[in-house]
């Protein structure tokens, strides 16, 4: 009993005393960093210790304005495996892309010749 409530006031004096704040100061024999040269005047340990805006940039939550659907992506491919590709909602065709010539199409795709 009388051991843990000297540990208690031991333990209260000890907190207590890690509360103590001070202005920070630089160690003896050391000064503070030299100005900036584009600065107007010598930053303050506080100055120096506040985290600039860029490092932790502010949240931002910007609400949707209007629901609109994604695009087609003409690279949703099937799996390998099988399985068929994707319909495409009605009035949405993807016009076929000009082939340049002497280029090979890829495996699987149709060849057709142009002005036939």
């Amino acid at each position: 009993m009388k051991l843990t409530r000297i540990m208690a006031a031991c333990g209260a004096v000890l907190l207590a005393g890690c509360g103590h704040v001070a202005d920070l100061k630089p160690a003896t024999g050391q000064s503070l960093p030299v100005k900036p040269m584009m600065a107007r005047a010598t930053p303050t340990p506080n100055e120096l210790l506040t985290i600039p805006t860029y490092a932790k940039p502010s949240r931002v939550d910007e609400l949707m304005k209007r629901s609109e659907p994604r695009p087609q992506d003409p690279f949703n491919l099937p799996p390998p495996t099988g399985g068929s590709a994707p319909s495409l909602p009605p009035g949405s065709e993807i016009a076929p892309s000009q082939q340049q010539p002497g280029t090979q199409p890829a495996p699987g795709m149709p060849t057709t010749t142009p002005g036939l």
